[in-house]
């Protein structure tokens, strides 16, 4: 199983071709696995969730989405909120591009807060 090493955020793209793809590719899901399971932040906008899913790590969890995959996240156990930003321990979930301030100014807060410097976020 392939272990993230690095110190920066996971950041789980929004559209929905490349989360469509990526959960698709066992690899990328083991990965944001491993990252949400290590406590490092991660965060997904738009269908970014999707892959979240995939990976089995929202159970329980209060998240956001674009409207469309909202039931999805129902079905595997999300607390869902329409929102701009839901911050949940270590997950970052914003609904579209028009929540990207809200989103950006999220994600700079948990990073802060976490001690690591805003210049690191990574998207992968």
């Amino acid at each position: 199983m392939h272990r993230s090493r690095t110190t920066t955020p996971c950041c789980c793209p929004g559209g929905t071709v490349n989360p469509d793809k990526l959960r698709l590719d066992k690899a990328a899901v083991a990965f944001v696995r491993d990252f949400v399971d290590s406590g490092k932040p991660v965060a997904a906008i738009c269908h970014g969730p999707w892959t979240l899913v995939e990976a089995g790590v929202v159970s329980g969890r209060t998240l956001t989405s674009y409207a469309s995959i909202r039931t999805d996240l129902r079905n595997a156990g999300a607390d869902v909120v329409d929102q701009e930003v839901a911050t949940d321990g270590n997950l970052i979930t914003s609904r579209s591009p028009d929540d990207l301030p809200a989103f950006c100014a999220a994600v700079v807060e948990t990073l802060t807060r976490s001690g690591q410097a805003a210049s690191s976020v990574a998207s992968y």
